[in-house]
């Protein structure tokens, strides 16, 4: 056995963790100590290979065969495992959209089982960032706008991978622009990040999540990989996290010493910065040993206590890609759609009254799973809409019209017993940004070692590195020839609907009042279209909620520059500046419809914890068929400067026709908090707690908490 072996062995015997560790360490050589800090393949044929096809096998960090130390073998997400032909799951924020987290940690259960049959064990997925602005290209790997939601899902999908890998939660911190995160430095006040930007992280590090990942962007002044206020004051001091700190790839730090320093342990994902610089560092003295020994100690604990904690049985190559994992990306789908608008009762749609459909938009047959970036997964298959109503449809006529062509689209709706109309995004319109542009910002190429001699020169500057479609959304609303189709199509057919391919919010102002049924259908995963048709056809309650809000107007959000070299962060976005600024939402943060009804009634409170709380409420199903609804607990502070409502608590539930249940919530009083002065307070000494149906629900029911 290897001495990481014995190591582990000894661990999981009861021996002291931290000697473990330092018994390890003291075995390795300085240039086995440097060799942990970075990645292991060489900088120029990784991103050769990386250019080719990111990510298909694990990318591995810190290996030192001599004494069987595995190393972090990472896997990218958070779709799924981007390694192989595994399985995608619906984005993150489609999963937001289910406000279950149970269902997410069993997501991230799956995640775990296929990356690890796949040789991988160090998930680099759990993408928390708030999004402050819709347009932001990479909001399909977050799961909504509320610090609560973010740090709940992000926390359930820790605890589903940590049972195979270790989990890792990024981009720490304030990473929320695409296009400039290579350049672009943004300010925030203390107040700010401790309370709006901050806590999703804090509450994954409660969690257990092993690793941390920096974010691009500069952060108050100083690069995110290379911050002591983040890393070593917040993360380790103040919240006393005890893993590894990693880099984002290629270009996460300018400064290998200054990184280094500063608490950074890993340089993702390759020999880069620190293997050219480090050895001489450590010689000159502007780095120690002592710095050197305590990443190296962080990297080796993080995977000693890894590989000896209570792991499932190893997962053999039949669970990538298999029936279970494809049913529960099916069910997860089902749980995410969100029903806007649904007058008249058109939907669900009656299937055996139906004759011909008209299935209509360049997105009905298309295989639109998200971006093309480094979130991309290559499932074999995907079941598009079209696929997944013909598989419910047989006997009936679809008349199916891709093409941009609004005359078209109409003749095909005019005598259809109803028109689906597919619009929205897709990976050329949203997604990870890696364009000339971003890698002409200042200090971008500077990172890269010099290239070998007889080397052929990637071009970057001229041709980025990938694609240069997505990045941050120019628009948010739907394409011209898009409204064009609706309009057309609802012009002949009354019983058109609509259902939108997006990650973040859609204004559809312009047209939502032309048609009876709207629907956010997400980027759905492999069985996206096979949800799709559950829903539509009442195989499956519309259950999702919107994680985040959608403004009237473009005038009612923060400002965006999507280009900024610099930026001021502040507490207000989303359903919490529509509130302070007095403009309604098109759809309020919670929102959604069900094809059945729910009432609310008999809030009860009580605290249970320092910072929590246990509410009870009775919900009834007061319509004529089985759904499910979400309990959403927000808090009235009524204090000045401070939002007028902020989600504490929330717990989905499933009832039959009539039936009635006491549906327990676990709330939390941090979002109502305020820092002051290096520290919380509360925000006020008494507060409402509403039981809701959504933000700023007329009929929710209320009960006073002290704090």
């Amino acid at each position: 056995m290897t001495a990481f072996g014995e190591a582990v062995e000894r661990v999981r015997a009861g021996a002291d963790l931290a000697a473990q560790t330092e018994g390890l360490l003291g075995q390795l050589t300085t240039e086995e100590k440097l060799w942990l800090l970075d990645g292991d393949d060489e900088f120029w044929p990784g991103m050769a290979e990386m250019t080719v096809a990111y990510n298909t096998r694990p990318i591995v960090m810190g290996a030192v065969d001599r004494l069987g130390i595995p190393g972090l073998r990472f896997s990218d997400g958070p779709r799924g495992v981007v390694m192989g032909a595994s399985t995608a799951f619906p984005v993150s924020m489609a999963r937001g959209a289910t406000w279950d987290t149970g269902l997410e940690e069993r997501v991230g259960l799956a995640i775990g089982r296929e990356m690890r049959a796949q040789g991988a064990n160090f998930f680099g997925g759990v993408c928390i960032n708030l999004p402050r602005h819709p347009a932001w290209g990479r909001i399909q790997e977050t799961y909504g706008e509320e610090p609560l939601l973010l740090g709940e899902f992000g926390a359930a999908l820790v605890r589903g991978v940590r049972r195979n890998a270790m989990a890792v939660a990024k981009h720490y911190a304030l990473n929320s622009m695409e296009n400039a995160r290579f350049k672009v430095d943004v300010t925030a006040d203390e107040a700010t990040l401790h309370e709006v930007y901050l806590p999703h992280f804090r509450r994954v590090v409660e969690e257990g999540v092993d690793g941390i990942m920096t974010a691009y962007n500069s952060v108050n002044g100083e690069w995110a990989g290379q911050n002591a206020e983040l890393m070593e004051g917040i993360l380790r001091g103040r919240w006393g996290f005890t893993g590894v700190t990693v880099s984002d790839f290629i270009f996460g730090l300018r400064d290998a010493g200054g990184s280094l320093r500063a608490g950074l342990d890993v340089e993702e994902p390759f020999r880069q910065q620190r293997a050219l610089r480090l050895p001489g560092e450590l010689e000159a003295g502007t780095v120690t040993i002592e710095h050197v020994d305590r990443a190296a100690r962080r990297i080796l604990a993080t995977q000693l206590a890894h590989h000896a904690s209570d792991l499932e049985p190893q997962p053999g190559a039949e669970v990538v890609f298999s029936a279970e994992h494809r049913e529960l990306a099916r069910e997860v789908s089902r749980r995410s759609i969100v029903l806007l608008k649904n007058e008249g009762g058109l939907l669900p749609l009656n299937a055996e009254s139906l004759r011909s459909v008209a299935v209509v938009g360049r997105l009905a047959a298309m295989p639109n799973t998200g971006d093309h970036g480094s979130s991309n997964v290559r499932s074999p298959e995907v079941v598009t809409a079209v696929d997944g109503l013909r598989a419910v449809l047989s006997s009936v006529h679809l008349d199916l019209v891709e093409k941009d062509d609004a005359q078209a689209a109409a003749e095909a709706a005019r005598n259809a017993d109803a028109a689906i109309v597919v619009v929205g995004y897709t990976a050329a319109d949203e997604g990870e940004y890696l364009g000339a542009d971003a890698m002409a910002a200042p200090g971008v190429t500077e990172c890269f070692p010099p290239l070998p001699e007889g080397a052929p020169a990637l071009n970057l500057e001229q041709d980025g590195l990938g694609a240069t479609a997505g990045g941050d959304r120019a628009s948010l609303r739907l394409r011209p020839i898009d409204v064009e189709i609706i309009e057309a199509v609802a012009a002949v057919n009354p019983r058109t609907i609509v259902v939108i391919v997006t990650a973040g919010a859609v204004i559809t102002e312009e047209w939502r009042d032309r048609v009876p049924a709207v629907l956010v259908g997400w980027y759905g995963g492999v069985e996206g279209g096979n949800a799709l048709a559950d829903v539509l056809l009442g195989e499956a309650d519309a259950a999702g909620r919107l994680p985040y809000s959608i403004p009237v107007s473009e005038e009612h959000l923060p400002f965006f520059d999507r280009d900024a070299a610099s930026i001021v962060y502040d507490r207000w976005h989303g359903q919490r500046l529509l509130d302070r600024d007095g403009h309604r939402a098109a759809f309020p943060l919670g929102f959604g419809l069900s094809y059945t009804t729910f009432a609310l009634g008999g809030l009860s409170v009580k605290p249970v914890s320092g910072e929590g709380f246990e509410a009870t409420v009775s919900v009834t199903n007061t319509g004529e068929r089985a759904g499910r609804h979400v309990v959403q607990l927000y808090g009235l502070a009524g204090a000045p400067d401070f939002p007028a409502r902020v989600l504490l608590g929330f717990e989905p539930v499933s009832l039959a026709a009539g039936e009635s249940a006491d549906v327990v919530v676990r709330g939390s009083t941090r979002p109502l908090q305020r820092w002051v002065d290096g520290g919380f307070v509360p925000a006020a000494r008494r507060v409402v707690v509403e039981a809701a149906a959504f933000s700023g629900d007329p009929e929710a029911v209320t009960a006073a908490l002290d704090l």
